[in-house]
């Protein structure tokens, strides 16, 4: 994430936590005592949010000194420490609960990316995250996917076009929406000229609901993928054969995705299907955050 953007939502929790003080702290402990904290795992899992962490100590007191001992994606149990922080006491304790809520947080969303893909690790399937995120930590758990070993389908509405059924029902159909959406990328591209490699380069995905769907999106020759939105296990398997035997006719590859539903206790007998990604809105949305503290080094 970019650091600019990242500073911004920086001063955004300090304000929701602190605003004019943390008056608790500022009557008990004098303003020039100094201290060390450190952070403490109390669960299992993969470890995410340290270089944020970093940021947060940073943004708040560029003064504290930061030791650290484990990175980003490591692999953690109950009694590590991932780092030390040596500064006034006052900016410890103010800096705590913000930087523990971020790490726990994208520490939990890689977790459990860890443990889905995991599953499916001789498959050649990659799980995919949605765009169900909490707001305003978007790149933040996407980031911590991750760093689990998971794949980020896409950041936003602006950087990959996705026919979901609502596009397609307004559009009038399958082969309306492709075409519009083929016409639009060329049409932006020669219109804006400096933007035309991204518009170019932008993959057009359509989720479909059923076989004639599937054939009506092939027909078109347009997606670069196709989603299978809500189907069973077999009739993923027949709709995979579908696409893979129109892709020696086409001659060209067409990325499946499987999509709708899918939990932990089923995401492999749809990645053994044959299928390319399966998405799981869980991942950001239905993740248990990683214990861990900050606690006081006496």
């Amino acid at each position: 994430m970019d650091k600019q953007e990242l500073r911004k939502l920086i001063a955004i929790w300090f304000e929701e936590d602190i605003r004019d003080g943390d008056h608790t702290s500022l009557s008990c402990i004098p303003p020039t005592q100094m201290g060390c904290q450190q952070l403490i795992i109390k669960d299992t899992g993969v470890l995410a949010g340290v270089e944020v962490a970093k940021e947060i100590i940073n943004y708040f007191d560029p003064e504290c000194r930061f030791e650290q001992f484990l990175h980003d994606g490591d692999h953690v149990k109950p009694g590590d420490v991932a780092f030390k922080v040596y500064g006034k006491e006052l900016s410890l304790l103010q800096i705590e609960r913000t930087m523990l809520n971020i790490m726990q947080r994208m520490s939990g969303v890689a977790t459990t990316a860890h443990k889905y893909q995991s599953l499916i690790e001789d498959t050649g399937c990659h799980v995919l995250d949605t765009r169900k995120t909490t707001p305003g930590l978007r790149y933040l758990e996407k980031e911590a996917v991750v760093l689990g070993g998971g794949m980020n389908h896409r950041i936003g509405l602006f950087d990959m076009i996705l026919l979901k059924d609502n596009h397609v029902d307004f559009a009038g159909g399958v082969t309306n929406a492709l075409t519009r959406a083929r016409d639009y990328c060329k049409e932006s591209a020669s219109e804006h000229p400096e933007k035309a490699q991204k518009f170019l380069n932008m993959k057009i995905e359509i989720e479909v609901r059923n076989f004639d769907e599937i054939n009506e999106a092939l027909a078109t020759n347009i997606p670069d993928r196709i989603m299978l939105d809500n189907f069973t296990p077999a009739k993923t398997k027949e709709a995979v054969d579908l696409i893979r035997a129109w892709e020696k006719t086409a001659g060209r590859h067409m990325e499946i995705e499987s999509s709708g539903g899918i939990t932990i206790d089923t995401l492999r007998d749809y990645a053994i299907q044959g299928v390319d990604f399966v998405s799981v809105g869980a991942l950001t949305h239905s993740y248990k955050s990683l214990d861990m503290s900050f606690k006081a080094v006496k």
